[in-house]
């Protein structure tokens, strides 16, 4: 890459934890990074270093204002005028703290995470757009989940404001989503032409090998022994990642001690569907145990004397990842497992079938269904030492050709090119 362009502002609503878009940040920071950019950071939650960040609360999808904004905008028809009143004055604050923070540290591109994409927070969106349209900035717009995939934000009172910044349409923005499925349905909705960027991992380098101290501790907590099966879904608790067919693969593996562990929590979509989970588990004589306070980032840097794993302990811990959502924008978590060399199921969800199956991985596969050969599948990889070691070592290497970070490298070196 050539350094026309020196410092990034990479903006979001939370750039922070173990969710998707935060993981991503950090693989698209660690590339541009060792290509010689400088990356700053502005969010409402920031868990980089401080000189690099600019945190602003009402950038967070969880102020109570915001909150309130998305309680009138969505389910509903009509708006308040006070919540419009509300939107303008939010928005005007925001775009003052963009402008502060590009000023700040001499910013020459930006690139909204997810933040001019799906509406968690109305005003940040219009307050990135606006500054846009203002300033005309380089701007690579990365596009996670849209709200036309998400049936919440189907029926809503801020029409007005999703066809302006949902994304906006304007010509210093080049817009980059995870799927060819997201891609088609971006040049249709909204007229714009796009790059494809699919989930990466840094295949180039192996995983560090956990201490068995430490991978025997982390069982421990969650209440594991040593001879029971450890069936990891490494997702948060929300309807889409169907955790009801973990379940019931569970169950009918037949285990003495039935358990399933999940990675996190419900997040920004309610408990109503954390409760259904476990009375279902409960009917089926499934434990569900959660990892969710017990893990932090592979990059954290904080102090482990309170039981903090990373991620990578969790995936070394695992038997088994459980992973059947219907529906995802990529895979992050299907990447994270291949590069932690863990047998998978995987239910063929959309994005799946089009963008990842077509590569040759060596996977348990679910039709939407769990079903008598699946369960036999497992049973058999589980007790197999040697064909589980073949299918990691194979999917290792199909992955490292087609999600690396050499292959996002080169992508985004030719998006920086075009400016």
């Amino acid at each position: 890459m050539e350094r026309k362009i020196s410092n990034i502002g990479i903006i979001s609503t939370r750039i922070a934890g173990t969710d998707g878009v935060s993981l991503e940040i950090r693989k698209w920071t660690d590339v541009l990074e060792r290509n010689g950019y400088s990356c700053f950071f502005f969010a409402g939650e920031i868990d980089r270093p401080g000189d690099k960040s600019y945190q602003v609360d009402l950038a967070h999808f969880k102020n109570p204002d915001v909150e309130k904004i998305n309680a009138h905008g969505f389910g509903k028809t009509t708006r308040p005028k006070e919540i419009s009143d509300l939107v303008r004055k939010i928005k005007d604050k925001l775009k003052y703290s963009i402008d502060d923070f590009i000023r700040r540290f001499d910013i020459d591109l930006i690139i909204p995470e997810n933040a001019l994409t799906i509406p968690m927070n109305i005003p940040l969106g219009l307050a990135i757009t606006e500054y846009i349209a203002e300033t005309s900035i380089p701007t690579i717009a990365h596009h996670h989940d849209f709200y036309w995939e998400r049936d919440r934000f189907l029926i809503n009172a801020v029409g007005d404001y999703l066809q302006k910044a949902f994304p906006p349409n304007l010509p210093s923005i080049q817009h980059v989503v995870l799927n060819s499925i997201a891609s088609q349905a971006l040049s249709y909705r909204v007229g714009v032409s796009n790059t494809v960027v699919p989930n990466v991992y840094n295949y180039a380098f192996p995983p560090q090998m956990s201490h068995p101290e430490i991978l025997k501790s982390l069982r421990s907590k969650v209440g594991l022994g040593d001879d029971d099966i450890f069936i990891l879904q490494p997702t948060r608790v929300v309807q889409r990642k169907a955790i009801e067919r973990s379940v019931e693969l569970v169950s009918r593996l037949k285990l003495p001690r039935p358990f399933l562990i999940i990675s996190h929590a419900s997040g920004d979509e309610g408990s109503e569907y954390y409760k259904r989970i476990n009375e279902y588990a409960s009917l089926m004589n499934v434990k569900i145990l959660s990892l969710d306070h017990l893990i932090v980032p592979d990059y954290y840097e904080g102090d482990f004397s309170e039981n903090k794993y990373t991620i990578g302990d969790m995936y070394q811990a695992a038997d088994l990842v459980s992973y059947p959502s219907a529906y995802e924008g990529f895979g992050n978590a299907f990447l994270e497992a291949i590069y932690y060399k863990k047998p998978i199921v995987v239910n063929r969800y959309t994005i799946f079938i089009s963008d990842i199956e077509p590569k040759g991985f060596d996977l348990l596969l679910l039709d939407g269904f769990v079903t008598g050969k699946t369960i036999n599948s497992v049973k058999t990889l589980l007790s197999d030492n040697f064909q589980r070691e073949q299918m990691v070592d194979k999917n290792y290497q199909i992955a490292r050709r087609h999600f690396s970070y050499e292959r996002l490298e080169r992508i985004l070196s030719e998006i920086i090119e075009r400016f």
